[in-house]
C-alpha cells in the first residue's frame, strides 16, 4: 500500500475517535478533509479502496468506518511491542495511556541497567539477556529502540536476531535495514525502519517560521 495512503487512514481513524467522543455517530468527508487539510474528494477516493460505502446526505457510519479501518489496519487485534532501552524516552512511552484505546499494547521494556529492571510493573522492565525469549514466546514483531547511540547498532542486531521485523529507531543513529557494518550479519528482507529523529524536523519548522515571519513584515 502507499505509504501516504496508510499514513492518512491512522489520522482518519484519529479523528473518528475525537468525533466518537463528542457524541457523533456520523461524519461526512468534508468534515474529514477539513481536519486533515486535504480535500474531500481524497477522503471519498481512500476510504473507495477499502470499499467504505458513504451518501451525500447521509454521510459515513462512524462505527463501521472504524470497523473497517481496524480491520484494513490490522487493528482488530492488538499490536504487540516491546522497548529497549529504559530511559526518559522507554519510560515515557510505557506511561503513554493513549496506546491501548489505539489497539497497542507494550508488552515488556528491556535494559542492561539491573537497578532499572522490576519484574512485577503492570508493564514488566526484564534484563536485556531475556529479550530474544521473550519476543519468541510473545511472537512479537515490533519493537522501538531508545538507547544511547554506543549501544544502538548492538542493540539492533540482538532485536533482529530475536525477530523483531518493524523498528521504530528514537535514538540519534540512523539505521538501515539493507545491512550492518562489516563483521555484522546482514538484515533480514522482511525488516523495516522508522528513523524518529527530531533534530531535522524542529530545524524544518524553524526555517518555515522564520520564513513566513519574513512574508509577513513584507507585506
Amino acid at each position: 500500500m502507499d505509504r501516504k495512503l496508510l499514513q492518512r487512514l491512522t489520522k482518519y481513524r484519529r479523528v473518528l475517535n475525537q468525533l466518537k467522543d463528542l457524541g457523533l455517530d456520523r461524519v461526512f468527508s468534508n468534515n474529514l478533509g477539513d481536519a486533515l487539510d486535504i480535500t474531500s474528494a481524497l477522503v471519498r477516493k481512500d476510504f473507495s479502496v477499502l470499499g467504505i460505502p458513504g451518501n451525500r446526505r447521509g454521510g459515513y457510519t462512524i462505527d463501521e468506518v472504524m470497523e473497517k479501518f481496524d480491520k484494513f489496519l490490522g487493528k482488530d487485534k492488538y499490536i504487540d511491542v516491546v522497548v529497549v532501552g529504559y530511559g526518559n524516552i522507554g519510560k515515557a512511552l510505557l506511561k503513554y495511556s493513549q496506546f491501548p484505546r489505539d489497539g497497542i499494547r507494550i508488552l515488556a521494556g528491556f535494559d542492561v541497567d539491573p537497578i532499572k529492571i522490576h519484574r512485577d510493573s503492570p508493564i514488566p522492565i526484564l534484563p536485556i539477556d531475556e529479550l530474544e525469549s521473550f519476543v519468541k514466546e510473545q511472537n512479537i514483531k515490533l519493537g522501538v529502540i531508545s538507547v544511547p547511540s554506543s549501544e544502538v547498532k548492538a542493540v539492533f542486531q540482538k532485536m533482529i536476531k530475536a525477530g523483531i521485523r518493524g523498528f521504530l529507531n528514537f535514538s540519534t543513529v540512523e539505521l538501515k535495514c539493507n545491512a550492518f557494518q562489516s563483521g555484522m550479519d546482514k538484515c533480514p528482507k522482511t525488516c523495516t525502519v522508522h528513523n524518529m529523529n527530531i533534530t531535522p524536523e524542529l530545524e524544518n519548522l524553524h526555517y518555515m517560521v522564520s520564513m513566513k515571519e519574513k512574508m509577513d513584515v513584507n507585506e
